[in-house]
């Protein structure tokens, strides 16, 4: 008892002296603080990000698109694959910290020389139904044996929750590429259906010049016009034509960019581009810069990242610590096969404490814990520019919207007036009393308005998608 009393105030003092020697550094907090309020708008805890992507989209055909992206995009599903490792490695921490148990059978062969301690007792020990123990002497076991690391630091545990945090940190990095999915096919739509406009716009124009074309070659063989007057009616006309099938080309390869986000091979895109111009572009509501901490899942992904980090630095610094460990085992064992199932002379069972730690050359523990700590600084910077991000995207995207929205009634306008000039100008020529230039630049200018309309128009819906997506829109 003496002995082992010493041997436990020993174990004691080493812990002590280890304790002492553990280096810690200071952990650093991040800074969550937003602003009150987005620029000067009022408070307002009503947030647009909340709503479903079903029901901030209007267009059936736009929804159909979605949908099947979410079920056949490769990325999305190679992100999947991902979130089921780590499920798989909390798992397997979550069992590093319960006891084993597990089972064995097994059968060896050993000669004993005569003149050792154990072949000595052999020659002297009768045994029930022969003279002596055989030689060579065979063995035969069966049995149960458990192990148990005691995480009396926490290490294992920490270890469990931190793999806990990097799986739901994989969770939010699959939210936020849906809500990035959901943006792009929602964006690439809206473009196609205004290329689809201005494509028709050009189709449009080109009636008109023709009509002035054919205008201009009358006009020539009354000597009320002459070659030059054709030949840059017909340069306008063949430069429409070009830019025709520019557009088409890019009605293809936004088709394509669709179809490869929904992951099929190239077909057409159903879509309903007749009343693009009259698409309502409804208010996004901003709410509060507090609320992107909840809603935006790239934050919450830095976020359960730095709490993983943190969870490390714990484990890191718990390897400076002993580790107690027990181990147990209990069976059936015998030198001949009919003696294993005599109980209880056949039955053996053993139990071991251990403790052991780390006393001389912790170079390697130090390493890893200074890493530790220095990828939690990290995580804290990256936490702090995820909420950075957040609010400066969404301040840009709601001035970028109210100011495009201001463009396109002043473009409508534009457009407005420079129709009206194309027939005021066309009756001018025709009566003599403006040149065919006048009449050549005010088709140009209004096919420009009408051009930059559509495109405005698509850049307003464009800012809208923005905001929402900015505002962590888009995953739910």
């Amino acid at each position: 008892m003496k002995r082992f009393l010493y041997t436990a105030q020993l174990f004691v003092l080493l812990i002590v002296i280890t304790q002492s020697c553990v280096p810690t550094q200071h952990i650093q907090e991040a800074n969550t603080a937003t602003p009150d309020t987005y620029s000067s708008l009022p408070a307002d805890s009503v947030n647009s990000s909340t709503i479903s992507w079903r029901d901030f989209f209007k267009e059936p055909e736009l929804i159909a698109l979605i949908d099947s992206a979410l079920a056949h995009n490769q990325e999305l599903n190679i992100f999947l694959s991902q979130i089921a490792v780590a499920e798989s490695e909390v798992n397997q921490r979550t069992g590093e910290y319960l006891p084993s148990v597990g089972y064995g059978a097994g059968a060896d062969l050993e000669k004993i020389g005569e003149y050792t301690r154990n072949g000595a007792v052999e020659k002297n020990l009768p045994i029930k139904g022969q003279e002596e123990f055989p030689e060579p002497l065979t063995n035969y076991k069966a049995g149960l044996v458990a192990n148990w690391e005691i995480d009396i630091w926490k290490k294992l545990r920490n270890s469990k929750k931190a793999a806990v945090m990097e799986y739901l940190a994989t969770i939010e990095g699959r939210n936020f590429l849906v809500t990035n999915l959901v943006a792009e096919i929602a964006m690439a739509y809206y473009e196609l259906e205004a290329l689809d406009n201005q494509l028709t716009i050009i189709e449009q124009n080109l009636n008109i010049q023709k009509n002035a074309l054919q205008i201009v070659k009358m006009q020539k063989q009354t000597a009320q016009s002459n070659e030059l007057a054709v030949l840059r009616f017909e340069a306008e006309v063949m430069k429409s034509q070009s830019e025709k099938f520019a557009i088409k080309q890019e009605i293809i390869e936004v088709e394509n960019e669709l179809n490869f986000l929904i992951g099929r091979y190239p077909a057409p895109i159903e879509r309903n581009s007749s009343a693009f111009l009259d698409k309502q572009v409804d208010t996004v509501f901003t709410g509060l810069p507090s609320q992107l901490l909840l809603n935006r899942p790239d934050i919450k992904q830095a976020e359960y990242d730095l709490t993983a980090s943190k969870l490390n630095v714990q484990v890191a610094r718990a390897n400076f610590f002993p580790k107690v460990g027990l181990s147990a085992g209990i069976g059936l064992e015998a030198f001949q096969p009919q003696f294993i199932s005599i109980t209880p002379q056949a039955i053996f069972y053993n139990l071991t404490a251990e403790l052991a730690g780390p006393l001389i050359n912790r170079r390697a523990i130090k390493a890893e814990y200074s890493r530790a700590n220095a990828r939690q600084l990290a995580a804290v910077f990256e936490y702090e520019r995820a909420i950075l991000c957040g609010y400066i995207e969404v301040t840009n995207d709601l001035s970028n919207l109210e100011n495009i929205r201001i463009s396109y009634d002043y473009k409508y306008k534009q457009v407005d007036a420079l129709n009206k000039s194309i027939n005021v100008s066309t009756m001018l020529y025709q009566s003599a009393r403006a040149d065919y230039m006048e009449v050549l630049l005010t088709q140009r200018d209004a096919l420009e308005s009408k051009l930059e309309l559509v495109e405005t128009k698509k850049n307003h819906l464009h800012a809208r998608i923005n905001l929402y997506r900015a505002l962590g829109g888009g995953w739910r």
